[in-house]
């Protein structure tokens, strides 16, 4: 017997501006241990929806893929997912991140999400890879890619800034079954 969803996934929409706004808000210092800076200005309800707005221009563009992670019981937005830098032609890849609301953590609803987001890029997008960075102490997002069926790849050092300094990364990455 399957596992009924608890969650589901859907590209953000400009109505969504509020709601994402109020998530990353709410969640502020959670997402800072995690995360690259954020210019002041990325606390308004006007960047949200410019930034919505950008997210579906790449879509069309097919250069990145941004979710909202919604709670099933309640169409509540609780997290984002996406695809970055979609490679095409002989690398057919894309990098994948995630946030979830704080309150939402340990429930197994990143682990689900991910798993959707897989599916999408192997069989929707026909992506070959998807690679992703996780800080080495942030035990419980790599759980979630392992979960997923990604495996650990290595550690990129120095690989991105966050708050100010040059984070190490454990690499994991997962390949399509379809290729």
């Amino acid at each position: 017997m399957s596992k009924v969803s608890t969650v589901y996934i859907r590209p953000l929409i400009l109505s969504d501006a509020a709601e994402l706004l109020s998530l990353e808000e709410r969640n502020r210092d959670f997402f800072k241990g995690y995360s690259i800076t954020r210019p002041e200005n990325f606390w308004t309800l006007e960047t949200q929806k410019d930034l919505i707005e950008k997210w579906e221009q790449n879509i069309k563009k097919d250069l990145e893929y941004r979710f909202g992670i919604f709670k099933r019981e309640d169409d509540r937005l609780i997290g984002t997912i996406g695809l970055y830098q979609v490679f095409r032609g002989p690398r057919e890849s894309a990098l994948l991140g995630y946030s979830l609301d704080q309150g939402e953590n340990g429930k197994g609803y990143t682990t689900e999400a991910t798993k959707l987001v897989v599916n999408y890029a192997f069989d929707v997008l026909n992506l070959h890879r998807i690679e992703a960075g996780v800080m080495p102490d942030n035990i419980g997002s790599i759980r979630v890619l392992e979960k997923a069926g990604f495996h650990k790849e290595g550690i990129a050092i120095k690989n991105v800034k966050i708050n100010g300094s040059w984070e190490d990364h454990q690499m994991l990455a997962i390949i399509s079954p379809n290729h």
